[in-house]
């Protein structure tokens, strides 16, 4: 395992600045292929319509939200880390609603996102591709949301998790991010921290990969597994830091497996070079990784704290 990686998840964003900022106009968003600026993002992605092309969202804090109905569209901060979605909803769900063939989000903040039925997101997933690196969210009901759709994939990298989920209010929890039943999950160099009730990632997909992240749950509240896969799942847990906070509605397991019923195989699935520990002075024992599966699942080498027992079979 990379022991730099924790530092290089938080640098994240300061990292973000090193690339070269693209051309502005003095609207709050242009499409890079057309030169055309626009006043609302909706219209932006309007104007893409069922293309291709790429929206520069300008520096400053943007109350807005848009759907894309098709097309694959990239959102992109002009300058990374400087442009930041605060609090807008369109059909009291998300930020941004996609149900295109793709998006891709680079380099943008999500920040107080919050409906009444408690899943407010930065982004709610309907359909197509996703890939997200260089992004932040924080400080919302979830930070990635999605529905529903086995033919396609998602990708998120470099990017923070902080201050996401809720099980409050009689409502079903939330989450830092809650993937539905999706061809694949990748999730790579990110961060994730101080969540405020259900899982940090809870994946539905039927193969999930983390690698080389950090879960730091010592400032969590209420919190719950670091990783669901609640259905079961291949993939490669591999490479990533946990550290278990007190303040937890669930501390029995970092991971589990098919917690939820098997509906996809588990066999295969990798957990290996991860490094685990409950937070300093907490005093209690607790599971590694715990199967409800029965699968194959292949249980490596794992450098794990005191009172932290590898694996229970459930």
């Amino acid at each position: 395992m990379n022991r730099t990686m924790p530092r290089l998840a938080l640098c994240a964003l300061a990292l973000m600045t090193a690339a070269p900022a693209a051309a502005q106009t003095t609207a709050p968003y242009s499409v890079a292929e057309s030169g055309r600026g626009y006043g609302s993002l909706q219209a932006a992605v309007d104007a893409i319509g069922n293309g291709t092309g790429t929206i520069l969202v300008s520096p400053g804090v943007h109350r807005d939200c848009a759907v894309q109905e098709g097309g694959a569209v990239t959102y992109r901060a002009a300058v990374p880390g400087k442009a930041i979605f605060d609090g807008g909803i369109c059909e009291d769900k998300a930020a941004l609603i996609l149900r295109g063939r793709a998006a891709t989000v680079n380099g943008i903040i999500f920040q107080n996102m919050a409906v009444a039925d408690g899943n407010g997101a930065g982004i709610r997933l309907e359909q197509g591709n996703l890939n997200v690196s260089n992004s932040y969210f924080r400080n919302s009901e979830q930070g990635i949301l999605t529905a529903d759709d086995p033919s396609s994939a998602i990708r998120i990298d470099r990017s923070t998790f902080s201050g996401l989920g809720r099980c409050d209010r009689g409502l079903s929890c939330a989450h830092s991010i809650y993937i539905g039943d999706y061809g694949s999950l990748s999730v790579t160099r990110s961060r994730f921290q101080q969540g405020n009730g259900g899982h940090y990632v809870k994946s539905r997909a039927r193969r999930t990969t983390v690698t080389d992240s950090s879960f730091d749950d010592t400032r969590g509240r209420a919190t719950n597994y670091m990783i669901d896969l609640p259905n079961g799942s291949t993939g490669v847990i591999e490479g990533n830091v946990f550290v278990q906070g007190r303040d937890k509605e669930n501390y029995s397991a970092f991971i589990a497996v098919a917690a939820e019923g098997k509906e996809h195989s588990s066999n295969g699935l990798i957990v290996r070079n991860n490094d685990a520990r409950v937070g300093p002075g907490i005093d209690r024992t607790t599971t590694f990784l715990a199967d409800w599966s029965g699968d194959r699942v292949q249980l490596g080498a794992n450098r794990l704290g005191p009172k932290l027992k590898p694996f229970e079979r459930r």
